[in-house]
Order: C-alpha cells, then sequence, then structure tokens
C-alpha cells in the first residue's frame, strides 16, 4: 500500500476518534497522518498468501492471524500503523473495548511497495522495535524475489534475508514456515523499474 503525509498534526486521542469514522485508513506516527491508498495485484496476493500460510498453520493454536484491517499501536512516540499481516500468540490485548487497536503483536508483515519501503524499513520499524511483545517484523517485497526477516535477540534486533523461490522463511516465535515459492505464488514480476 501506499502512504502519503496529510499536513495535519492531531493527538492520538483524536487521532483514533476520527480514524473510526473515516471512510479510508490512516496511519498515525507522532502527530502525523499518512493516508494509506489502495494496493496492487502483487501486493494483494502476497499479503493473502502470507495470510492464508499462516492462518492455517495456527488454526488449531491459541493464536490469532489479522490481515491489514486491525490496527496495532506502538509507543512511547504513539504511533498507529495497519500492518498487512499481523500475528498474536498470546491472549491479544487491546487499547479499549472497540477491540479494533492491538497492542501485543508478536509478528508484524509487511508488503513494500517503492513508495514505502524506506518508511517500513525506517520510521514504521524503529516505532515497531519499542513494542514489547514484538518478536518478529518480516518485509516482503512486491517488485522481485526478497523477503527479510527481522527478530529480537535477547535486546537486539538481527536479520536473515532470502531471495529465492525454494528458500523458506521460518518464523520462530510462533513455530511457522513459508515458502517464498507460497509467498509469491501467482505474483509475476516485470522487468521495468
Amino acid at each position: 500500500m501506499t502512504a502519503i503525509a496529510v499536513q495535519t498534526q492531531l493527538t492520538p486521542e483524536e487521532y483514533l476518534t476520527w480514524e473510526r469514522k473515516a471512510p479510508f485508513k490512516n496511519e498515525y506516527l507522532a502527530g502525523q497522518i499518512f493516508a494509506m491508498s489502495g494496493a496492487s495485484r502483487a501486493h494483494n496476493l502476497i499479503t493473502g498468501n502470507i495470510f492464508n500460510g499462516l492462518y492455517n498453520q495456527l488454526l488449531n493454536l491459541d493464536c490469532e492471524t489479522y490481515t491489514g484491517e486491525m490496527r496495532v499501536k506502538a509507543r512511547p512516540i504513539t504511533s498507529y500503523f495497519y500492518p498487512d499481516v499481523a500475528v498474536v500468540c498470546d491472549e491479544p490485548r487491546f487499547e479499549d473495548d472497540v477491540f479494533d487497536t492491538l497492542l501485543n503483536p508478536t509478528v508484524v508483515v509487511e508488503v513494500l511497495s517503492r513508495s514505502t519501503a524506506a518508511y517500513d524499513k525506517g520510521e514504521k520499524f524503529e516505532s515497531y522495535k519499542q513494542i514489547a511483545s514484538l518478536q518478529e517484523y518480516i518485509l516482503v517485497s512486491q517488485d522481485r524475489v526478497n523477503v527479510e526477516r527481522h527478530f529480537r535477540l535477547e535486546t537486539q534486533w538481527r536479520a536473515i534475508e532470502f531471495q529465492e523461490l525454494a528458500d523458506i522463511l521460518l518464523l520462530d516465535s510462533i513455530r511457522c514456515e513459508l515458502s517464498l515459492d507460497h509467498i509469491y505464488r501467482r505474483v509475476k514480476f516485470t522487468d521495468t523499474p
């Protein structure tokens, strides 16, 4: 999905009240609003493939898998994001009784686009790192075979990159695995930038 910065400063409370009435999704980072635009075919296929693979593996476990409609809150600088896929394997905790803002994801997946890659790898990742429950942050390119697995190792974050369809992405925190062949099922790449 593409994020477009909107020159509006809102408090977290104002954002949440406004967002719950908005006809489209908006992310919030330190008072700034980012309008989320539509997603490409590749983005939708990748997101669906990942959700499907994780949902099926976690079906009989005490975990929940969410698509991009579940908002996630990060602190200490209050931020709200809509990850493409989020998994929680503890009792889900929510900001309030509306149950639309998850506080304790275990895994977050973002599918990158040219317009959001720097944001997803930079400011957004820095915010996600502040979520104590988050163990793995997965970044998936939609224009080439490339998956980055960022994982928490005690107090540090480490990364592994995968670039072959035969590679297997292991998600240790939730005991799941996804082949890149599954992640990129039916995705066609073009050679044009």
